[in-house]
């Protein structure tokens, strides 16, 4: 097996846990201190601001590939492991469905609406183009 074929699959169990860990989160059989660390965890994860921002070189992806991990492996060492299994069959099965494609046009308008917002704002503040 290539080093590339194993990072892939390692990057798919990744997904699959934060998934896992959010549904372990709203599940009430969860304890309270794991459904805690679960949900930061997957809201860490799910988030597009990072502790450190992914353009500053190396540093950058430090936290994706040390904070994300341990967070990750916390989290599932304080749930249940019978739990954690059902958790991980459900995120597996809901990886099989298939992609929204309008909410992906949806989110990328709405990206697209914040990046002209600010590119106005900068060139009022600038007067850029005046």
């Amino acid at each position: 097996m290539t080093w590339l074929a194993t990072l892939k699959r390692w990057a798919a169990a990744v997904k699959r846990d934060v998934h896992a860990l959010y549904l372990a989160a709203r599940d009430p059989r969860t304890p309270w201190h794991a459904k805690a660390v679960a949900l930061l965890v997957a809201a860490y994860a799910l988030s597009p601001i990072d502790l450190i921002p992914d353009f500053i070189p190396v540093v950058g992806y430090l936290d994706d590939l040390l904070l994300l991990p341990l967070g990750i492996m916390l989290a599932v060492r304080l749930i249940p492991p019978a739990l954690m299994d059902e958790h991980r069959e459900t995120a597996r099965r809901a990886a099989g469905r298939p992609v929204s494609r309008a909410a992906a046009v949806a989110i990328g308008g709405i990206w697209l609406i914040a990046l002209l917002a600010c590119a106005v704002w900068l060139a009022r503040r600038f007067g850029w183009g005046a």
